[in-house]
């Protein structure tokens, strides 16, 4: 029985308007190839950075958010080793005096979390191009980094994915990195090791290449497999680095681990120290937004929804505050408010059209009030479940009043007895077999004939009261 070890390291690129040493634009999403690039970005001689005030504020930010010691004062550095993609032949990063240390997140420690600059990217297959090249894109050379860096206190793949999607969406609330995987905003690195004893570490292997939540988890599974693998058959594993193939499904080696003397770092010499004690951190600390799991905990104890419900809810920042509006408009109009089956239609049918749509929240026509108007008139029984989705679908299309749709479309729920009685017996007596089914214990049966009632009368009865009479004329 081996004991893994695993920390993760994890980039996330910082949103500002410029880059991190210089005033080109942090942008390289889109348009040519190295043309958000300066002399600065590029390393020419003679070119002096500027460190981005906005990209130390998202640091600090950051560490605050994480409960982690703030450094009084802290200062950059040159990480020097040669790479295509890195056109000063060093990175400007930070070794011994980051801006954040002693933080913590799910129970796991984190080590510290500084700044650097990004490098530029590879491009190995162009369209058009059958030169066997490799293309260097600067865009992205120079582009503010977070750097988060844990302890080796990861037991699982599932608790560093726990981990890396509860750091996404903190740095998404403080608005600091839109933390996007597939857009390469946000990277993880895992390191892992295995050993038979508690508090004996084996040796250390870096898994780069990690691009979703999915080969997180995938990517740490397998290794911890090859490495017990590899002990088992009388092996040793070898300090290195290896790169997460997607495709197969496997770690690939890619080079030997350095160590930090390899990549001789010194301070940054064309960078003056910064002097943290000059920063108002304690109102820095004040205006940070509520957090995803005290938001988490609220909407559980205010609100009376599971926690699995409030857990869907706040993924998004967005998707949070419309909940809370319309929550807020509900209780308004409804002293005891049916907030679950709000949250409910909120998380499962309209997040359903949305994605159906290729739409998000922020772009909907639908006002919060408008939503909770639909759903009080299905919790007072003025409108069916079934009707009340595809009310969903119209006023999605037009963001209309649900009452206003309503009187235009002549819709209203038949809930009378003396209406739906006749329709009940009618469909009794044309369906014998059901009701022979019911009477033989297949109670299911009940479901068909409500599916009858609720065709028969295009969803304007209550599925509930339709249910109720079905069984009461089965019955007799």
């Amino acid at each position: 029985m081996y004991i893994p070890t695993i920390g993760l390291e994890i980039h996330m690129i910082v949103k500002t308007k410029t880059k991190m040493f210089c005033a080109c634009p942090n942008s390289f999403e889109d348009g040519n190839p190295n043309t958000n690039v300066c002399p600065i970005c590029l390393g020419h001689p003679g070119t002096l950075p500027v460190a981005n005030e906005e990209a130390v504020r998202a640091a600090v930010k950051l560490g605050l958010a994480l409960n982690g010691t703030i450094a009084t004062k802290s200062h950059f550095d040159r990480k020097s080793y040669f790479y295509p993609d890195l056109p000063k032949g060093y990175q400007i990063s930070q070794y011994d005096e980051p801006f954040v240390s002693k933080g913590i997140l799910n129970g796991i420690r984190v080590t510290r979390v500084h700044l650097e600059e990004d490098a530029g990217r590879l491009l190995h297959d162009i369209a058009g191009k059958k030169d066997n090249a490799t293309y260097v894109d600067y865009n992205r050379a120079g582009s503010p980094l977070l750097e988060l860096v844990t302890e080796p206190d990861v037991k699982n793949a599932e608790e560093a994915v726990s981990f890396a999607k509860e750091l996404q969406r903190i740095v998404r609330y403080l608005g600091i990195s839109d933390a996007d995987m597939e857009k390469g905003q946000m990277r993880v690195e895992a390191n892992i090791s295995i050993s038979k004893k508690t508090g004996e570490l084996g040796t250390k292997v870096e898994v780069k290449n990690i691009n979703s939540f999915r080969a997180v988890h995938d990517a740490i599974e397998f290794e911890l497999v090859r490495q017990e693998e590899v002990l088992e058959s009388g092996g040793k594993i070898v300090q290195e680095t290896r790169g997460w193939n997607d495709v197969k499904k496997i770690t690939e080696s890619q080079r030997s681990k350095e160590s930090a003397h390899d990549y001789r770092y010194f301070p940054e010499p064309d960078l003056a120290p910064i002097d943290l004690t000059l920063w108002n951190i304690e109102e820095m600390k004040r205006e940070l937004p509520e957090l995803p799991e005290a938001k988490r905990v609220r909407f559980v104890e205010q609100y009376g929804i599971s926690r699995e419900l409030a857990e869907a809810l706040i993924e998004q920042k967005t998707w949070a505050d419309y909940f809370e509006n319309a929550a807020s408009e509900l209780r308004t109009e409804e002293k005891t408010a049916n907030i679950s089956l709000l949250a409910n239609y909120l998380m499962s049918d309209l997040k359903g059209i949305l994605n159906t749509k290729g739409s998000d929240i922020q772009d909907i026509k639908i006002t919060s009030e408008n939503f909770a108007d639909l759903v009080r008139l299905v919790d007072e029984g003025k409108l069916s479940s079934r009707l009340a989705k595809d009310m969903l679908v119209k006023m999605f299309e037009t963001g209309e009043d649900p009452e206003v749709l309503m009187k235009e479309g002549g819709i209203r729920v038949i809930g009378g007895e003396d209406e739906l009685i006749p329709i009940v017996q009618e469909i009794v007596s044309k369906n014998p077999k059901a009701v022979e089914d019911y009477k033989n214990g297949k109670m299911n049966s009940v479901q068909f004939l409500v599916g009858q009632g609720m065709a028969r009368t295009k969803g304007q009865a209550s599925p509930d009261v339709l249910r109720a009479l079905f069984e009461k004329k089965l019955s007799e």
